[in-house]
């Protein structure tokens, strides 16, 4: 239920019923102090992200300024205010997977992919992040895709491979 804008971006439709889903959770809440957050949460778990027009919805009726929670939307990473792919590849660059070349592995995945670090694809498959590490140092250089851990990627001529498991 989203609409294309004349700028390309996605739009929420108003009339969309997960609008009144996020009401009624905010309705739920009602004298409750503190209720940024948790509904922030629901409104991502029902939207899949945060986009302007339900962060002015959450504003208009929990009478906490736009500003603020476009302030928590942005500051908290467990936030997006753009839509993410349907699968999350996390390339680790903390210090042991950099110095066994994780930087080659982004490198290729973003070549692959056709975006840049933070990006998604545009037929909204995949999201490209860099992460820190990941705990599998033994592995490294790692990459994980979801749940599932890629390690010892020395090769990136193995990086296709990986992605089209996920294509089909």
């Amino acid at each position: 239920m989203q609409d294309q804008c004349a700028c390309g971006c996605n739009q929420i439709d108003p009339k969309d019923k997960r609008f009144a889903e996020l009401k009624a959770f905010i309705d739920s809440l009602e004298g409750v102090p503190g209720i940024t957050m948790p509904v922030l949460q629901e409104a991502q778990r029902i939207f899949g992200y945060l986009p302007l027009e339900v962060q002015k919805f959450i504003a208009e009726n929990t009478g906490v300024p736009v500003a603020e929670i476009y302030g928590v939307a942005t500051f908290y990473s467990q936030f997006n205010i753009t839509p993410k792919g349907q699968h999350h590849i996390g390339v680790c660059l903390g210090t042991a997977c950099y110095v066994k070349g994780a930087q080659a592995v982004m490198d290729k995945v973003a070549q692959e992919l056709g975006v840049a670090v933070g990006e998604t694809t545009p037929d909204g498959l995949f999201t490209l992040d860099a992460t820190r590490c990941l705990g599998c140092c033994g592995l490294a250089p790692v990459m994980m895709i979801d749940d599932d851990v890629y390690g010892k990627l020395d090769d990136v001529s193995q990086i296709p491979k990986i992605l089209a498991k996920y294509k089909g």
